[in-house]
């Protein structure tokens, strides 16, 4: 097709697609025809973990799985007319924050100064109180000198972490949002007057959220922690019209009236008997937490809000899966089950097989809603992930704190990790640390020291790769405090051999946040019914998803910062 857009080409096959939706909506909640374009709605959904080997496995079948036909019947119906990325590949490091912002910005993290959910600021200051997860409470003096602190973005800034309405006040059991964010625990700028900086502050560059609601469209997400409402990037969260977040790591409770897509109740806890401290410990219950999303995204198709009162069906709207990350990752020695996979061929066991079908059904329920609603002509559908998961073949993994040790703790013995991001603080959140190891030193001027200790341990760490000085800057900002740096970047990145992961435990089999194959290779699929199916081979990022949607929609790509400073193209086709 050459040089034409995707846009072009969705516009073109309109004209002779029959039933194509080009008059104004009828008034049975469907949307008032947002625009001029044929495309109205864009439907993002992110399967956390599903690399682009098992969309292939799942669509077309394998001989030992399923009796041979494929698992994923839905997924592969919308290939049928969508342009399938083989090679594309997520943000580096491939953690879910960085890689959910990177979707959403086209910027990656050298822009969005995002590298991990628990990373490390020198220009912030301690929080107020100490977070749920450890990041200790410390001072902070309007416009002195920073002393840095670890920054933490997940889980332990809810006011209640074990509440899946992240401990909101008054809320109902899953519904928190915004509310369940405890302004006390978040990093403080003293530029700022020590004020708390929101995940949506945190994020450097704005997002497609922003540009489309304030086009005039309508914007909803949900993921799975409150701070993930960073979506809104730094428009701020007025932009999200309707943000759902029900926190995965609490305690996992009965569902009343929830049943997944395949039939689960979800009224009574399935999985008992399982560590129900949190969501993701257990291969029934997480269907349960990704049924409430779910039903979010059934509700907007609906022209309602993620919780049944009146709203419209979005122009951009989406959820993450957490169901196959849980299935490739978990070994669950309550019933002596393990997920993950059996080869390097990405054979999934049957625990991760039920993960995969768990994920196709409810997808299934997605597009049967958006043709009965009758906007299946005018919705874009993409398909892709935040990250991979690292390794597939069980043969190569290695938590290697069991026989060796971690960068690091090398470096911390040193004396040169700052206490925050020490393994050795005994009341800190630890480092920054899974299948990559991201560390800030207490000063950059110490790199060549490190580095040298690093050298001296490679087999013991693992080590495959020392990114630093040059070969960091290269695709990084240099570390540092400004004007001459970005206190946000790692001083050194270290990415282990493949299969390493800096762990001791036995609860997981995989991991992700590096820049292995395997945790950055995942499925991207853009689906319509104007689309002509075809296969690009090329390699791509998730961060091209951004653009296109807005040029999808008739809005200008250059219209977000990330593609502005970085160049991000549209996806080609």
């Amino acid at each position: 097709m050459q040089k034409s857009s995707l846009l072009l080409a969705i516009s073109l096959a309109a004209i002779a697609a029959p039933g194509f939706v080009t008059a104004h909506a009828d008034d049975k909640g469907k949307d008032k025809d947002w625009g001029r374009h044929p495309i109205k709605h864009v439907l993002l959904i992110s399967v956390d973990g599903m690399h682009a080997v098992d969309f292939l496995n799942c669509s077309k079948g394998i001989p030992t799985v399923n009796n041979g036909a494929p698992y994923c019947p839905n997924l592969a119906a919308l290939a049928t007319t969508g342009v399938n990325y083989t090679a594309a590949s997520t943000s580096k490091p491939s953690d879910s924050f960085p890689g959910l912002m990177t979707i959403v910005t086209g910027a990656t993290p050298r822009t969005l100064g995002v590298y991990y959910d628990v990373a490390y600021d020198r220009s912030l200051d301690a929080p107020a109180k100490t977070t749920g997860n450890g990041v200790q409470a410390g001072p902070c003096t309007p416009n002195a000198v920073p002393t840095g602190t670890t920054t933490e973005y997940e889980e332990g800034i809810d006011r209640d972490q074990t509440k899946l309405n992240g401990g909101a006040p008054g809320a109902s059991l899953t519904d928190g949002g915004l509310n369940s964010i405890d302004a006390m625990r978040l990093p403080r700028d003293p530029k700022a007057g020590c004020a708390p900086v929101f995940p949506w502050q945190f994020v450097r560059a704005n997002t497609i959220f922003g540009v489309i609601h304030d086009a005039g469209g309508y914007a909803a997400w949900s993921d799975k922690h409150p701070a993930y409402s960073s979506v809104a990037g730094r428009s701020g969260p007025g932009v999200l019209d309707d943000f759902y977040s029900p926190e995965i790591n609490s305690n996992v409770v009965a569902l009343p009236a929830v049943q997944t897509p395949g039939g689960l109740s979800c009224s009574t806890i399935p999985d008992p008997g399982s560590d129900i401290t949190a969501w993701t410990n257990s291969f029934q219950n997480i269907q349960c937490y990704d049924t409430l999303k779910v039903n979010a995204i059934l509700n907007e198709i609906e022209g309602k809000t993620h919780d049944g009162k009146r709203g419209k069906v979005p122009t951009i709207f989406g959820m993450n899966f957490q169901a196959v990350s849980v299935g490739q990752k978990l070994n669950e020695k309550s019933n002596s089950t393990t997920g993950g996979y059996l080869d390097a061929a990405a054979t999934p066991t049957p625990a991760l097989l039920s993960e995969f079908e768990f994920v196709d059904e409810s997808i299934g329920e997605f597009v049967n809603k958006i043709k009965d609603r009758g906007l299946y002509e005018s919705t874009l559908i993409i398909i892709t992930s935040k990250h991979g998961q690292n390794p597939i073949d069980p043969h190569f993994y290695n938590p290697i704190l069991n026989t060796g040790t971690s960068p690091a703790t090398l470096l911390d013995n040193a004396g040169l990790i700052p206490l925050s991001e020490a393994p050795s603080n005994p009341v800190g959140i630890g480092a920054t640390e899974d299948d990559i190891s991201l560390l800030w030193l207490k000063s950059p001027s110490q790199t060549q020291t490190a580095v040298g200790i690093l050298e001296d341990n490679i087999s013991q760490a693992g080590i495959g790769q020392i990114f630093y000085g040059p070969s960091l800057s290269l695709n990084y900002n240099v570390p540092g405090l400004p004007p001459h740096g970005d206190p946000r970047t790692p001083d050194i990145i270290v990415t282990p051999n493949v299969g390493v992961v800096y762990t001791e435990s036995t609860k997981k089999q995989e991991e992700h946040g590096g820049f292995a194959h395997d945790d950055t290779n995942v499925i991207l699929l853009v689906s319509n019914p104007a689309i002509v199916p075809k296969t690009v081979y090329s390699g791509v990022g998730t961060n091209q998803v951004a653009p296109t949607i807005l040029e999808a929609l008739g809005l200008d790509p250059n219209a977000l910062d990330g593609v502005r400073k970085e160049g991000t193209a549209v996806l080609p086709y």
